[in-house]
């Protein structure tokens, strides 16, 4: 049992205690556990570097992700008998390249997840009001989602790609707006080839079971499809950003994996694959 995808004191939506997070992650028992606060290149910097502040909600990611890999590593020390990972929730990498290199290049991490939690020029997809859209507009903005996570695959700098179809959370949840995804296969395989061909994987993200969706992200179909375009690599995480949410759902990632034939697991320290036995 693992959790890679987890927040903090250190995430701008989360209170939870970094120190009280890693006792309940010992207290499950958790082979790994990782703590992954948010980062979004496309807000890095304070607000007064940005002409186009519409579309955010909040700014200076680089404050927190300095504080937030600071206290991790010091903790490693404290929890040297448990494997605490230094990890980081990356969003929005193409959006400001320069930005994403500074973050890869911190030699104290050990794992990135890949994110994309909202589009150029649009609100997060937590934000956005779905409630007027025709299906023709909820569609194009799919669309536009799918190819800007091939691009962040193309780009490279991530080990687990994190929760794909995280978008759908907020059409479904607050307006019954379950839209037909298998339009975007031929990208999302293509995606995935990707990821395969270069050595990173995906995760199945567990929040959208206690969140009112009903599924992990990806569903099963998808992780059926990483696994067919020749991807090893599989994490899981609950996405929790509380300490009760440690571990929730995990049990349910891991029949999902095993549905489809995955035999192992994958965590990573200092960015390089470890991998556990599914029994």
């Amino acid at each position: 049992m693992i959790d890679c995808h987890t927040h903090t004191q250190f995430s701008m939506d989360s209170e939870a205690d970094i120190t009280a997070c890693i006792e309940k992650a010992i207290d499950m028992g958790l082979s790994a556990y990782a703590v992954t606060d948010h980062c979004e290149c496309s807000a890095w910097y304070p607000e007064s570097h940005y002409s186009d502040t519409e579309n955010f909600d909040y700014f200076n990611y680089e404050q927190d992700f300095y504080k937030s890999v600071s206290a991790v590593t010091s903790l490693k020390e404290k929890y040297k008998n448990f494997n605490l990972i230094c990890g980081v929730e990356m969003g929005q990498a193409t959006q400001d390249i320069e930005v994403a290199k500074k973050i890869v290049s911190d030699e104290r991490l050990d794992f990135i997840i890949g994110s994309m939690h909202q589009l150029k020029g649009e609100k997060d997809f937590y934000y956005i009001d779905y409630s007027n859209m025709s299906m023709d507009e909820i569609y194009n903005l799919l669309e536009r989602y799918f190819m800007e996570v091939y691009q962040l695959c193309k780009l490279n700098y991530f080990d687990v790609l994190g929760h794909l179809t995280y978008c759908m959370r907020y059409m479904k949840c607050r307006n019954n707006i379950n839209p037909d995804i298998s339009r975007f296969d031929e990208i999302i395989a293509e995606s995935f080839r990707l990821l395969a061909y270069n050595g990173k994987g995906i995760e199945i993200n567990t929040s959208g079971i206690r969140q009112g969706f009903g599924d992990v992200f990806p569903s099963l179909k998808y992780v059926k499809l990483f696994r067919d375009m020749g991807g090893e690599i599989l994490s899981l995480g609950s996405d929790a950003h509380t300490v009760e949410d440690i571990g929730k759902n995990i049990s349910d990632a891991l029949e999902t994996a095993k549905a489809v034939g995955f035999t192992h697991l994958c965590y990573f320290k200092k960015r390089k694959p470890y991998f556990i036995n599914i029994n």
